[in-house]
């Protein structure tokens, strides 16, 4: 009969755990196209593993902002223990954010929003300061001779993109010149050729997405115009481009950490009496070029 009673005690206690387990919601805006968000979302995932939580990535392949909004609203009816949440629309996605934070859930948003994180209601930001890496960006690039530059950006809606192309023509002390150049990569080297073949005097392409460098390489050798090409964030492609002198930098913000570090941090907030940073976790930006391409190669596309 003890060894009944104990059997039975044992098994409480494991369905105890298992329902105790922490279960964490990750929603990004991506469309499924871009080489960035699945390192973001390994990142979640290992730190999901590290501390014995699960984690859920959800996504919605139109890229339709109401539709990222019902996804919020959907994560947060299922109570998790806390929504890790990208902003690039804080107009449409602010007050299923809110919502959320209502109903008692802890917010952590990453990548994008990061001026609208804190007034949402979110327990803090991951994620580089945008506007500052565009200027970092735009300095570089006119140091290294550009004069006139055009920045593609393949989300018009996000606000995170527009900074970076603000700041690299602020960084110029020229006026803002941005395409939108879509998602999709046929159409990002069909409108980035047709822009270089409409304004010769072109000579400087920042691309605020590493698919989006990769397809204007593209198109920049199709027209075979002489133009100063940098990135944003690393995949296997741009960094042979920056191998083979054709790209001359990339910005990383480290994308892994914004994954990552939301995991820990609303782990020891639901653990620890509500322990939280201090401040904001900025993730980036850093250069990456020709003098450290090859210390972070092998891990572009996967932790970098």
């Amino acid at each position: 009969m003890k060894k009944l009673v104990l059997a039975g005690l044992g098994l409480a206690m494991m369905a105890s755990t298992a329902v105790a387990q922490e279960r964490y919601v990750m929603i990004t805006h991506t469309q499924g196209t871009d080489p960035f968000w699945p390192v973001v979302e390994k990142g979640g995932r290992d730190a999901a593993e590290d501390v014995g939580a699960t984690l859920e990535y959800n996504f919605d392949v139109s890229g339709d902002m109401a539709a990222m909004a019902k996804l919020i609203e959907a994560a947060a009816a299922s109570q998790p223990d806390g929504i890790i949440v990208s902003l690039p629309d804080a107009a449409a996605l602010g007050p299923a954010i809110k919502a959320a934070v209502a109903d008692g859930i802890p917010v952590v948003t990453i990548n994008s929003g990061l001026e609208s994180s804190k007034e949402l209601g979110a327990l803090m930001h991951v994620g580089q300061p945008e506007r500052d890496a565009g200027v970092a960006a735009g300095t570089r690039a006119k140091a290294e001779g550009v004069t006139k530059g055009l920045c593609l950006n393949q989300e018009a809606f996000n606000t995170a993109l527009v900074d970076r192309c603000t700041g690299y023509f602020d960084a110029m002390g020229a006026e803002l010149n941005q395409i939108d150049v879509s998602n999709d990569v046929a159409q990002i080297k069909t409108r980035t050729a047709a822009a270089l073949q409409a304004d010769p005097e072109i000579d400087g392409l920042l691309a605020v997405g590493p698919h989006v460098c990769e397809a204007a390489n593209a198109a920049v050798e199709e027209v075979g115009a002489d133009v100063h090409l940098a990135c944003f964030d690393l995949s296997p492609g741009v960094m042979d481009m920056i191998d083979a002198g054709q790209a001359s930098f990339t910005i990383d913000q480290q994308q892994r950490l914004q994954g990552y570090m939301p995991v820990i941090v609303l782990h020891l907030y639901n653990n620890s009496a509500g322990l939280l940073p201090g401040a904001n976790i900025p993730s980036g930006p850093g250069f990456v070029d020709a003098s450290n391409a090859a210390a972070v190669k092998e891990l572009a596309g996967i932790d970098r």
